[in-house]
C-alpha cells in the first residue's frame, strides 16, 4: 500500500507568515501554506523546496522540519502524512502561481482569524513558533471531511537525547 505524502511550507518573514488562498480544491477559498504531493524518488524536504519555488517564486535556503501530521479518513485507504516545514531564509521575488491561488503575507497575530482548514488552525501556531517542540499529531476526519479528533504527541530534545511528552 503506497502512502500519500504531502508537504506544507510556512515561509516566515519577521513577524509574518506567507499563506495562499486556494483557487481550487482541495480547500477552495481557504488560506493554506504552499505545498503539495511528494513525487516518486523525492525526499520530503526536496518537495518542500520545489513546491515553495513553484508556487511562490521563492528559493529556500534554510528549511526546518517542524512537524508531521497523520491524516485518517474513511475514504482514504492508504496511510496519509503531511510534513510541515518552516523556511526562515529565502531569496527571490514573490510570484504566485495563479492556478494554485493568491499569496499574501499575514501577521502571525492575524492568521488565526483567517478561514483555513480545521487542522491548519490547530497546528499552525505550534509549527510557526520555533520555540514550540517538534509537532506530531493524528487528525481523524469523518466521511464529510469534518475533523472529529486530534491526537497530539510532542517530542522535546533533552540533554540526553529525545524525550516523549
Amino acid at each position: 500500500m503506497t502512502p500519500l505524502l504531502f508537504t506544507q511550507v510556512h515561509c516566515l518573514r519577521e513577524d509574518q507568515v506567507l499563506l495562499m488562498k486556494r483557487n481550487k480544491e482541495p480547500n477552495l477559498g481557504l488560506w493554506v501554506a504552499p505545498g503539495g504531493k511528494i513525487e516518486k524518488d523525492e525526499a520530503s524536504y526536496e518537495c518542500a523546496v520545489r513546491e515553495l519555488r513553484e508556487e511562490t517564486g521563492l528559493q529556500a535556503h534554510e528549511i526546518h522540519l517542524r512537524g508531521i501530521v497523520s491524516v485518517v479518513m474513511p475514504e482514504i485507504l492508504h496511510p496519509c502524512m503531511q510534513f510541515l516545514y518552516v523556511v526562515t531564509d529565502f531569496t527571490g521575488e514573490l510570484m504566485a502561481d495563479e492556478r494554485e491561488g493568491v499569496l499574501h503575507w499575514w501577521s502571525v497575530d492575524e492568521v488565526q482569524q483567517l478561514p483555513m482548514p480545521q487542522a491548519n488552525a490547530v497546528f499552525l501556531p505550534r509549527v510557526i513558533d520555533v520555540n514550540w517542540p517538534f509537532y506530531q499529531a493524528k487528525y481523524v476526519y469523518d466521511a464529510d471531511w469534518q475533523l472529529v479528533g486530534v491526537i497530539e504527541h510532542t517530542t522535546r530534545v533533552s540533554q540526553t537525547g529525545f524525550d516523549s511528552g
